[in-house]
């Protein structure tokens, strides 16, 4: 080999070595970029089901002046927002308790409906509104989030980008998932 031989093969090989670690770098700052949008779509699930959490006893004292012997419905509903404000911060646990939240708020307002002139009144109508209002920004919410995971595990596991992630410990994430059956959707409709 010649000098210059060599110099042309070094000079590769280091252009070669800048490329990868260019592109790692890249693909790395991507990756963050992916698990910070995730994390802050999970957020915004948060900020609304917090909203449903401080309207959820609103509505259990606006049904309580009218129904007063419904207690078991009640404490149930309580029990529900209490379990779901601990739950926890991940998309499984939150979910499942989410769940439990909103078939007790759909009980709670099937009680509801035995009393017209609970129906009739302006708080629970406003209350009505304002619950109906949260649950389709938690959909929303839930959709972005979703979308924003679906993003991220796609980043984490295509290759080449799957071997930069486990080098950054970059892990998929799980989807807030829960089916209708789950969650016995809120029917706020009188």
């Amino acid at each position: 080999m010649t000098v210059g031989t060599a110099a042309i093969t070094a000079i590769a090989a280091a252009f070669l070595v800048v490329v990868v670690l260019g592109w790692a770098v890249v693909a790395y700052n991507r990756l963050v970029r992916l698990r910070t949008q995730v994390r802050s779509s999970w957020a915004q699930i948060d900020v609304q089901l917090k909203r449903r959490h401080s309207l959820v006893p609103n509505v259990v004292e606006t049904v309580k002046a009218y129904a007063g012997h419904e207690r078991e419905t009640f404490a149930v509903v309580t029990a529900a927002r209490a379990a779901a404000e601990s739950a926890g911060t991940g998309a499984t646990t939150q979910a499942s308790a989410e769940a439990a939240l909103s078939s007790a708020l759909g009980r709670l307002l099937a009680v509801a409906e035995a009393y017209p002139q609970l129906r009739a009144n302006e708080n629970f109508a406003a209350l009505q509104t304002e619950l109906a209002r949260t649950e389709d920004k938690i959909a929303y919410a839930r959709q972005f989030f979703n979308t924003a995971v679906q993003a991220y595990n796609a980043a984490v596991q295509s290759v080449p980008t799957n071997l930069i992630a486990r080098l950054g410990g970059h892990r998929p994430e799980s989807y807030f998932e829960a089916t209708a059956e789950e969650r016995g959707d809120v029917d706020v409709r009188f």
